[in-house]
């Protein structure tokens, strides 16, 4: 069973939340959600038991207790969502100067006035 947990603070690691709900059963991964920009926890991890009774179990005794005197929140997780394409239209530019495709020597013009 897939757990979300949320509301950590930001110096848990893998490990702290591996000894918290191995008291509960198998744990077969951990894993600190972290963003990629700034390399800082997001606040929320997925943790994955052996199977749904150790998973529920840990459900009921975790969710709400304090780790770090923060309330944990922990619940099965949810499938992701599919997320719409985030191309933001159009086909990205190329940048910098692009010449015209009717260029044209000033010199090639016909004159319109005559001065003489």
């Amino acid at each position: 069973m897939n757990l979300y947990v949320g509301n950590l603070d930001y110096g848990i690691t893998d490990e702290d939340l591996r000894e918290v709900f191995q008291e509960y059963g198998e744990v077969t991964s951990v894993k600190v959600i972290f963003d990629r920009e700034t390399n800082r926890s997001k606040g929320f991890a997925f943790v994955e038991m052996a199977n749904n009774e150790e998973g529920q179990k840990a459900i009921d005794e975790l969710n709400g207790a304090l780790l770090e005197d923060r309330p944990l929140r922990v619940n099965e997780a949810r499938e992701r969502e599919q997320r719409p394409n985030r191309n933001f239209g159009g086909g990205g530019g190329g940048g910098g100067f692009k010449p015209r495709s009717n260029n044209f020597n000033r010199d090639d013009r016909q004159k319109r006035y005559d001065r003489d």
